[in-house]
């Protein structure tokens, strides 16, 4: 884009975003955006661009992460898809419930119908619209990373922040007795549906341990050891998120204020 910010800008509006994050989702997208266009010059549309093209890829790893999951752990994952369809369609007397299939079934069937028919007869509506953009924003961002000038670099990064998410997850097992141990391909699957839980509810509180511990229960783990050790995950996180982010707003100023008097020196002799 014919930009370079600084690496320590860049870095307190990644961390600032992280921390407005917890409060509330996407929040952070926007304050990196404000603080890189305040700090650095950086056009705030330009900015849009990249965090589009990054929520877009990491959308994309997380697919693959649920993919090399499967690959990896194809019986593990397909018993616990198979326990959880027991629970919606098996009745307590352990017959098929075939009733419940038919309205599930139903439902899906419906819910397409209404959303391909809302589409097409108010495509006007506010919400089509934002359901559009978003659809066509993710789109955008991926094809978007060809037209970079160091793709290759940006793909590296990100899949090497994904390792480093896997390797996180892996060593953290290490801290309740119970899950020590553990192999990586299990951590694969544990982080490919924890992640699920980050995106459900802010920071992934609650969420992120609940589904670490489910999926953690199919390698004969106790839930509540599974949901210990996801909280311990968490909390790590969620501690240093809370520390840099803080510490981060604190340097942000100061680290630019120079920079600041300058430019107001500057306005002044204008």
């Amino acid at each position: 884009m014919g930009y370079t910010p600084s690496l320590a800008n860049t870095f307190f509006a990644v961390m600032i975003g992280y921390l407005a994050n917890l409060a509330v989702p996407r929040l952070g997208e926007v304050l990196k955006c404000t603080i890189l266009a305040k700090y650095e010059h950086v056009p705030a549309e330009k900015l849009v661009g990249t965090i589009v093209a990054e929520r877009a890829f990491d959308l994309v790893c997380l697919v693959l992460v649920f993919l090399l999951a499967f690959a990896l752990q194809f019986q593990v994952i397909g018993d616990f898809g198979t326990n959880l369809l027991k629970k919606l369609f098996i009745s307590k007397s352990g017959s098929f419930n075939t009733s419940k299939l038919v309205i599930a079934v139903s439902i899906i069937i419906a819910a397409i119908l209404i959303i391909r028919l809302s589409f097409k007869k108010y495509p006007n509506l506010p919400l089509i619209i934002t359901a559009k953009k978003i659809v066509k924003g993710v789109w955008q961002g991926i094809i978007s990373i060809k037209d970079l000038k160091q793709k290759w670099a940006f793909i590296f990064s990100s899949l090497g922040i994904w390792a480093m998410y896997l390797a996180g997850t892996w060593i953290g097992f290490s801290a309740t007795a119970g899950t020590a141990g553990l192999s990586l391909e299990t951590a694969v699957s544990a982080l490919a549906f924890a992640s699920i839980g980050m995106i459900i509810t802010p920071g992934g509180i609650g969420a992120y341990a609940f589904f670490l511990a489910k999926i953690l229960q199919q390698h004969e783990i106790p839930f509540a050891i599974g949901f210990a050790n996801g909280t311990l995950q968490w909390f790590a996180q969620f501690l240093i998120i809370i520390l840099v982010g803080f510490i981060s707003l604190g340097l942000l100023p100061y680290f630019n204020k120079k920079t600041i008097k300058y430019e107001e020196a500057g306005s002044n002799s204008n």
